[in-house]
């Protein structure tokens, strides 16, 4: 299609640039310029943080709702990938740093890929019966530990109250075939928790471990 080249180039300028949990301001600048060049109904940003939120209404009669939705964030890692678009970033302020950054789970490819739906489908606009909602979270691979983020911030920040989605579609980049979509029945992905666990006793050095409790 028309827009794979733009696809690709999006996903190569955020992949260069890529932002950590909570700190995602400059990508979801990014993305909400673009929104707002296709000139949707809505663009809706600063929420929960750095969510950005578009609204697309279809020309033709329709009540169902759908919100495509993709993660912005990066993660604390090295990239060795060697590609010339390939992140040089360090993250000096982030809690426990500094970090190196990276898009080392596919973010940046959910983003772009996002980012050409929207363009597709407000080409599309008179022909589609509803509403579409592009939903774009800051925090997925959770934020510092003392920062609220993420899906659930958005949700409380009432990213989907108007329109409320009738359906929401999100996917994943994986090592699969090109041109190949996996799909299964119930759960598909994990996630990992944060557990803060307090340990009440008594301290003890490792070579006496039975005058602790």
């Amino acid at each position: 299609t028309a827009a794979e080249p733009k696809v690709i180039g999006w996903r190569h300028h955020i992949h260069a640039n890529p932002e950590l949990s909570n700190r995602e301001a400059c990508t979801a600048a990014f993305v909400a310029e673009h929104l707002r060049a296709l000139g949707l109904d809505e663009v809706r940003t600063e929420i929960a943080g750095h969510g950005v939120v578009g609204v697309l209404r279809g020309g033709r009669p329709g009540d169902r709702v759908m919100a495509l939705r993709a993660d912005m964030d990066a993660l604390p890692v090295l990239e060795t990938s060697g590609v010339d678009f390939a992140s040089t970033v360090v993250d000096n302020d982030y809690p426990g740093g500094p970090f190196p950054v990276a898009h080392a789970c596919g973010h940046d490819c959910h983003t772009a890929m996002l980012m050409g739906a929207a363009e597709v489908l407000a080409g599309l606009r008179e022909d589609l019966a509803g509403t579409v909602l592009f939903v774009f979270q800051p925090a997925e691979e959770g934020p510092p530990v003392d920062e609220d983020g993420g899906a659930q911030a958005m949700l409380d920040a009432g990213a989907l109250d108007d329109p409320v989605p009738t359906m929401v579609f999100g996917m994943h980049v994986g090592p699969a075939p090109k041109g190949v979509v996996g799909y299964s029945v119930g759960t598909t992905y994990s996630a990992s928790v944060l557990l803060k666990i307090t340990i009440i006793g008594k301290q003890v050095h490792g070579s006496t471990p039975w005058g602790g409790i």
